[in-house]
């Protein structure tokens, strides 16, 4: 049964059968709230998955709202969850519910970063909170949450915002990842973000700047590729399962088969599941999806969790 707060889609038959995604979404510029429901539809009707789908939820209205930093309702479903998917930035969650996240991530179970996630957290109502340490800025855990758990922090716009977007190219030395499977060149209107990840990583995805926003111009030479979409192996140091990032997941990004195949086939592969990665398995959003294009929200969305289910 739904809560007003977050959508649970019971699976159907597919791969995923009896297995179960939780999908967290929360940003106030790249439309998490209609990114992920799409792709929560989609691993539920075409691959079998269940999937709950959070939000960032005015307490006073009970509307979608992401620039509400404090309140995701449901994040305890991640006790009986597979997979998280985290679309999330500079939240600052209460204590009892981060734990949920916390005891998810640092108990080996898998996890995929979008975009912002890598500047998931940031704390400045309560640096006292013994989470304060998985803020983007933090210097003694250098990087926070984004740079520890994922492999890269916020740093900065690599492509000119709103300018220049990106084309993602599969990395020829990682061609064979399963992941990969079915992924071509991808194209998207949100910048390259930079990044360098540390060494422990594998890079799966070129981020390259386009000189326009256009799909078929030119590259901007003067750029460098950046990474763009990366995995990293469960490291029984940190307490980590299975990771993968990728800087490039704006609603509007993934109006791009190739980007939402990626992100579908980094699903199955974060849950061990890479044997099942079919390349032509379905990857085409339920009904119509037209999502809005990025930029900072001002105001509520004014619609409830069960409006994104379009």
């Amino acid at each position: 049964m739904n809560s007003p707060a977050w959508v649970t889609l019971e699976g159907s038959a597919g791969p995923g059968r009896g297995k179960h995604i939780v999908f967290i979404s929360g940003d106030e510029e790249y439309r998490s709230e209609e990114a992920l429901p799409m792709l929560a539809r989609i691993m539920a009707r075409h691959h079998g998955f269940t999937c709950t789908v959070l939000f960032a939820i005015d307490p006073n209205t009970g509307l979608v709202d992401p620039n509400v930093q404090t309140n995701i309702p449901g994040l305890h479903q991640l006790e009986h969850a597979n997979l998280a998917v985290l679309f999330t930035r500079f939240r600052e969650l209460p204590d009892a519910d981060m734990k949920h996240l916390v005891d998810f991530v640092f108990g080996g179970k898998p996890l995929i970063g979008i975009r912002t996630a890598t500047h998931a957290f940031h704390y400045k109502r309560n640096p006292e909170s013994p989470y304060a340490k998985f803020s983007c800025d933090n210097k003694v855990y250098p990087g926070g949450f984004g740079r520890q758990v994922l492999g890269e922090k916020w740093v900065g716009h690599h492509g000119h915002h709103g300018v220049e977007g990106t084309r993602g190219i599969p990395h020829g030395p990682a061609k064979l990842h399963p992941i990969l499977r079915g992924v071509g060149v991808i194209h998207g209107p949100s910048d390259v973000y930079t990044a360098s990840p540390p060494s422990d990583v594998e890079v799966l995805v070129e981020g390259h700047v386009l000189s326009t926003l256009d799909p078929s111009s030119e590259l901007n030479a003067q750029k460098p590729w950046m990474p763009l979409a990366w995995t990293r192996d469960p490291d029984r140091e940190r307490g980590t399962g299975r990771v993968f990032c990728s800087t490039m997941g704006a609603a509007n990004d993934l109006a791009d088969a190739s980007l939402r195949r990626l992100m579908i086939n980094a699903m199955y592969w974060g849950m061990n599941m890479e044997n099942a990665i079919n390349p032509q398995s379905c990857v085409d959003p339920i009904g119509r999806y037209e999502p809005g294009n990025f930029g900072l929200r001002k105001e509520s969305t004014g619609k409830t969790p069960t409006d994104f289910l379009f």
